[in-house]
């Protein structure tokens, strides 16, 4: 057994040194723009309650974005700072210049396309998460009629629920009682507390916390695969040095290896590159 253990962290320590040293060889080709270059760093907006995307263990941020974030920045050879912003008021920060670059699980779509240029990075879907053995027997998203929902306020997947319970009243059918909060960790406290019937997320964040809380399980995923990621002010050059590093990320199977760190595996979809 320590054997096999000492080969499995041999071959770890391996793949760091070939991933530190694809980094090392690369940085020097991702010149970042001079006012990154000058700051030393790459200062990322992000909700930092979104398991297992970004969350604190303690006062630390980690996560899946967090990884990568910083993945980016080393690239660059800066240092990622992180700073914790409410998501409905994210995109306002970035364009008050409080951060360089927005990530959080941000879904890519054309109305935010028009306040900022994205750099994108996984497909997400979202799930429908539910009490343990889901007592309403929901199914998809129509079986949602008539239930409260509860849901992280100023996301696409608000706007997705809403569109959706339209749909069903034009059916003849009953709205979907869309229930929001700040915070995503609230939205699922509510399905824990049966303030809710079901609570509406990202895939990710929600196999995490059916993961966690044995009271709890995910149906019905993943829905609606959609492009996430980095946000960036508009014309800003740092838009072309990111992308270019989040395709170092995927040559050298770095974007892989972040995406099994955290569980994710069956929750996103690696995009072509």
């Amino acid at each position: 057994m320590r054997r096999y253990l000492f080969a499995v962290a041999a071959a770890g320590m391996v793949a760091s040194l070939d991933a530190f040293a694809a980094a090392a060889q690369t940085r020097s080709t991702i010149t970042p723009p001079p006012n990154i270059a000058k700051a030393g760093k790459i200062v990322y907006c992000s909700d930092i309650t979104y398991p297992p995307e970004e969350y604190y263990k303690g006062s630390k941020a980690i996560g899946s974005d967090i990884d990568i974030g910083s993945q980016v920045a080393k690239l660059m050879g800066v240092k990622a700072v992180f700073k914790n912003t409410t998501f409905d008021s994210i995109i306002p920060a970035l364009l008050a210049k409080k951060c360089d670059a927005i990530i959080s699980g941000m879904n890519d779509t054309a109305k935010r396309r028009k306040q900022v240029d994205f750099v994108d990075y996984l497909k997400v879907g979202q799930a429908v998460t539910v009490k343990k053995g889901n007592p309403e027997h929901f199914t998809t998203l129509a079986s949602l009629s008539g239930k409260r929902v509860s849901v992280e306020s100023g996301t696409t997947n608000r706007d997705f629920l809403t569109a959706s319970s339209k749909k069903l009243v034009k059916q003849g059918k009953k709205p979907i009682t869309i229930v929001t909060f700040p915070k995503d960790t609230d939205a699922f406290a509510a399905l824990v507390a049966g303030r809710v019937d079901a609570y509406y997320a990202d895939a990710p964040p929600a196999a995490y916390y059916a993961k966690q809380n044995p009271a709890v399980e995910v149906c019905c995923h993943p829905i609606n695969p959609f492009p996430i990621g980095i946000a960036i002010r508009k014309g800003d050059p740092l838009s072309a040095a990111t992308r270019k590093a989040i395709g170092v990320l995927y040559s050298t199977g770095a974007m892989k290896r972040i995406v099994a760190k955290w569980g994710m595996t069956n929750a996103v979809v690696l995009l072509e590159k």
